[in-house]
C-alpha cells in the first residue's frame, strides 16, 4: 500500500506492507506520476509501516532516486527498520539517498 502527499517543495510517500516484486510496481507507478505532475525538490520515502522488502525495494529507491536526479531533486528514505536499514546501507544506497533508521519510542 502507498499513501502520498505532493507539492511543489516536496512528495511523500509512505509505504506499507511487503514490498516485493508484484507490490513494487504500483508503488513505482504511483510515486512516478507524483513526481512528473509536481516536479519536487525533494522526494521523501517513509518506510515506517514495511515489514517486508526484497531486492524490489532496493529497485525501488534507486529508480526514484534516477528519477528525482533528472530533475535536479533529491531523495530522502526515513523510518526504516533496523533490517531494512541494514539492507539498503549494504546495497549502497546511502550513497544516493540520505537513510534514516526508525526511531525508537521511550518509556520514560
Amino acid at each position: 500500500m502507498l499513501r502520498t502527499e505532493s507539492s511543489p517543495e516536496v512528495v511523500t510517500a509512505w509505504l506499507s506492507g511487503e514490498i516485493d516484486h508484484h507490490s513494487a510496481k504500483e508503488m513505482r507507478e504511483t510515486i512516478d506520476r507524483e513526481i512528473e505532475r509536481w516536479r519536487p525538490a525533494l522526494l521523501i520515502l517513509d518506510f515506517r509501516d514495511v515489514s517486508f522488502m526484497d531486492s524490489s525495494g532496493i529497485g525501488l529507491v534507486m529508480g526514484r532516486y534516477k528519477n528525482m536526479s533528472f530533475i535536479g531533486g533529491e531523495v530522502r528514505v526515513t523510518n526504516c527498520s533496523p533490517c531494512i536499514y541494514k539492507v539498503m546501507k549494504v546495497a549502497g544506497l546511502d550513497r544516493l539517498a540520505e537513510i534514516t533508521r526508525q526511531r525508537s519510542v521511550s518509556n520514560k
